[in-house]
């Protein structure tokens, strides 16, 4: 039996994948990068419009227990204790103050924090916009409750009082009867996201800045429940103390009193 020897390429050479040329390559990365440049837009568009759903819903179950609060306390809405003689860092003087608190320098559940131990006890981060422009401590300030100074994301407006001293004139505490603002409007506007701005050199005074949504809208309780949004392009809803925070719970006030002026002009024949 004679040898026999075959030749040729192997039929495997034919299967071979054809390498990339440069070109080739250049036009894929290409469109990789346009791809990306019209997906991330996107993506962030609508992980911004799924926080500010979600914002809504928390400020939706904070009227809940509002009302389920004031069902239980003869009407009346969360509201109190008294404020701490004003030092450094206390941000709580008089009671009914606006104030984004959640308790005070001695632990004592304040404002939207006395819905916690009854009303929130399942649901506590709702006190937090998910929608926060800084990184989320709502871990850390809920542990405080009950032991020092806590803080949430949202304003509330339990009195419409905006003094360091003294003892306020009115309390509008009926969640029935909130009487007028300032301007004599209807109080309607309760609980707001934090749009608030503050200089560097505050934060040893724990004074620091506090925003959401990109500073572009504020989500905005009112008393009858309902929770609208309203555009903040042009900081109309923010609060800037700059450096001097003397006078901050006079601005916030202002931008709740801004809100129950958007609401009548709403609902306005």
């Amino acid at each position: 039996m004679s040898d026999t020897v075959i030749t040729g390429h192997c039929c495997c050479d034919r299967h071979r994948r054809r390498a990339f040329t440069l070109i080739e390559l250049l036009v894929v990365i290409a469109i990789v990068s346009l791809l990306l440049t019209i997906l991330i837009p996107v993506l962030k568009r609508a992980r911004y419009q799924t926080r500010r759903i979600a914002c809504i819903s928390n400020l939706h179950n904070v009227g809940l227990a509002i009302h389920a609060y004031a069902n239980d306390c003869k009407g009346t809405i969360p509201f109190g204790p008294e404020g701490l003689p004003m030092m450094g860092g206390n941000f709580y003087t008089v009671k009914g103050d606006v104030t984004s608190l959640i308790s005070l320098m001695n632990g004592a559940p304040v404002g939207l924090g006395l819905l916690l131990q009854n009303y929130l006890a399942e649901q506590p981060k709702v006190l937090f916009c998910p929608g926060a422009d800084q990184p989320s401590d709502a871990e850390v300030q809920l542990v405080r409750v009950g032991l020092k100074q806590a803080q949430g994301d949202y304003y509330y407006r339990h009195a419409s009082v905006a003094l360091l001293s003294g003892t306020p004139e009115t309390f509008h505490i009926q969640l029935s009867r909130l009487g007028k603002n300032r301007n004599g409007r209807s109080i309607t506007a309760l609980v707001m996201d934090v749009q608030f701005l503050a200089h560097p050199s505050l934060a040893s005074f724990q004074v620091v800045t506090r925003t959401s949504h990109d500073r572009k809208i504020s989500n905005i309780l009112f008393a009858d429940g309902q929770v609208g949004s309203q555009d903040n392009a042009d900081g109309r809803f923010t609060v800037d103390i700059g450096a001097y925070p003397y006078d901050a719970l006079d601005k916030i006030l202002k931008v709740f009193e801004l809100a129950d002026e958007r609401r009548y002009a709403a609902f306005s024949p």
